[in-house]
């Protein structure tokens, strides 16, 4: 690992204590240059380059921002403000102004080049040089690899290798996406190749669930309300149930996800972060380091799955022909370019144990599929029953529940027993409502550009640590290799259900699943 000491943090980037303007957003980051390796990929057209339109139309980006593409297609700096500019106005969450819009093309450059090419490097130094110079002042540097994961590693070297990874006077970081390895093993050395150039602290390994706003407000709702946190624990709470069901399927991308599958796409990564920020401690402060130590401790406290009780705890599906909001489709073996004898699962369900004080004896069900009867990401926490009940005759009182529903609205709901109106002592649930929309009366905005202006500002607590992605990789891990053992297809189900009928096998008695 490089033992060159991280440059200390710019005195732009310190903003001033100011009591005045506590509550308002903080003020824009300081002055940077974004370089984004893919820059003509999917995810930085639907993605990134719509949420830097909307960073800018806020007025949240630098006072002096540039954005550089690097990708292989020989383009100049108009043709790709072109691309840009298509991008933005087919993707973006609001119209675009063109006012705004045109300003921000004026900073945008394009570098040609392959990710493991010397020549593009050598050219994005000069323009980064090129950037300086005319800014008067060394700008901070963020690296956003939105490529596919085999370049990861490479990336990272050449950046070094070209002496990029350290700026005087300035900055650098480096966004990788996922997926971050395929496997434990592979995890593990790409971890070990990018701690050779780069320190802990400038890499931003990315979780775009961290940044939806459902997701931040378990934090708020958990640790600051002292409604909550006194039940958040055994004693009271039954069972946790994540849910994140895809009424699409493959979207013509066959080629990466028959290689990864459900467990690999969504429960290593997204999921199992869900049950974190669920299930971890209350930090000492509301820092990275503080909050990434707990989540990493709850990851730690997983129970491994023996591979002879694989079956009682793990269940992986794959969907059949069907109809999904009155389409009918295919079954996954006869999607376009899925190979027929492919045993690669499209449905997770999992029950898994956090052996802590806290939540010994909880269960924490976790579930995922493509295909299922339609988009929904949600946690529902169901409490203990009450321990008696005096109404006799009252009808049944389902325990309480707290529903965390992430998409596709983001709202959170608790689920009560009331008196129905009349004579007699009648009861029946009812929820109570918390909506982002109604309460806030604004659109929340999109994952990517909380992370995007996190990166910028070197503010990490949405992001995964080195340690925190090995022990997400050792809780799946087993089950990978217990699946690859077993010659066995995949529990089919119908593509617009629920799932197959064998995740009925993992829950405890008296649990079920909520409907999707």
């Amino acid at each position: 690992m490089s033992t060159d000491t991280p440059p200390e943090t710019s005195a732009s980037q310190a903003l001033p204590a100011d009591p005045l303007a506590e509550g308002l957003d903080q003020l824009p980051p300081p002055s940077s240059v974004l370089v984004i390796f893919g820059a003509t990929g999917d995810l930085a057209r639907r993605k990134l380059l719509p949420a830097l339109y909307n960073l800018a139309h806020e007025g949240s980006l630098p006072e002096r921002f540039q954005l550089i593409g690097v990708s292989r297609g020989e383009l100049t700096d108009d043709g790709y403000r072109d691309e840009v500019r298509q991008a933005i106005e087919r993707f973006s969450r609001r119209p675009p102004d063109a006012t705004v819009l045109d300003a921000l093309l004026e900073n945008v450059f394009y570098v040609t080049g392959g990710f493991e090419e010397d020549d593009a490097y050598r050219g994005l130094a000069q323009r980064l040089g090129q950037l300086d110079a005319a800014a008067g002042q060394p700008l901070n540097r963020i690296f956003y690899l939105s490529t596919a994961p085999r370049f990861f590693g490479a990336i990272v070297g050449q950046i070094g290798g070209h002496g990029l990874a350290r700026r005087e006077g300035a900055d650098t970081r480096v966004v990788i996406e996922k997926p971050f390895g395929t496997t434990e093993t592979e995890a593990l050395e790409l971890n070990r190749r990018v701690l050779e150039v780069l320190h802990e602290e400038q890499v931003f390994r990315i979780d775009h669930y961290l940044g939806k706003e459902t997701v931040q407000n378990l934090l708020a709702l958990r640790f600051a309300n002292g409604l909550f946190e006194p039940i958040w624990n055994r004693n009271h709470i039954a069972s946790v149930q994540i849910t994140a069901g895809e009424a699409v399927g493959l979207e013509g991308r066959a080629g990466y996800y028959d290689g990864a599958g459900a467990l690999r796409d969504l429960v290593q990564n997204h999921l199992l972060q869900l049950l974190c920020i669920l299930a971890m401690e209350p930090p000492t402060a509301f820092a990275a380091d503080d909050i990434r130590g707990e989540k990493v401790k709850i990851l730690r406290a997983i129970e491994r799955i023996d591979r002879d009780q694989m079956h009682l705890h793990a269940v992986r599906g794959r969907y059949g022909a069907g109809a999904v909001g009155g389409d009918v489709v295919p079954a996954y073996v006869n999607e376009p370019d899925v190979p027929a004898s492919s045993t690669t699962e499209t449905f997770v369900a999992l029950r898994l144990q956090v052996d802590t004080w806290r939540w010994a004896g909880v269960p924490f069900y976790i579930r995922t599929g493509k295909r299922l009867s339609r988009k929904l990401t949600e946690i529902a926490v169901t409490l203990q029953p009450v321990p008696h009940l005096a109404f006799h005759g009252g009808g049944t009182v389902e325990p309480n529940q707290i529903v965390f529903t992430i998409q596709p609205d983001e709202h959170v709901s608790i689920k009560l027993a009331a008196k129905v109106p009349g004579s007699g002592m009648h009861l029946r649930p009812v929820t109570m409502d918390f909506s982002y929309g109604t309460s806030f009366l604004s659109t929340s905005p999109e994952a990517y550009e909380r992370l995007i202006t996190d990166a910028l500002r070197g503010d990490a607590t949405l992001f995964t640590r080195a340690d925190e992605v090995e022990a997400q990789w050792a809780v799946i891990q087993p089950i990978l290799d217990a699946w690859a053992a077993d010659a066995s297809p995949p529990d089919e189900y119908a593509a617009g259900s629920d799932g197959p009928q064998s995740q009925q096998r993992i829950l405890r008695d008296g649990d079920h699943w909520r409907a999707i």
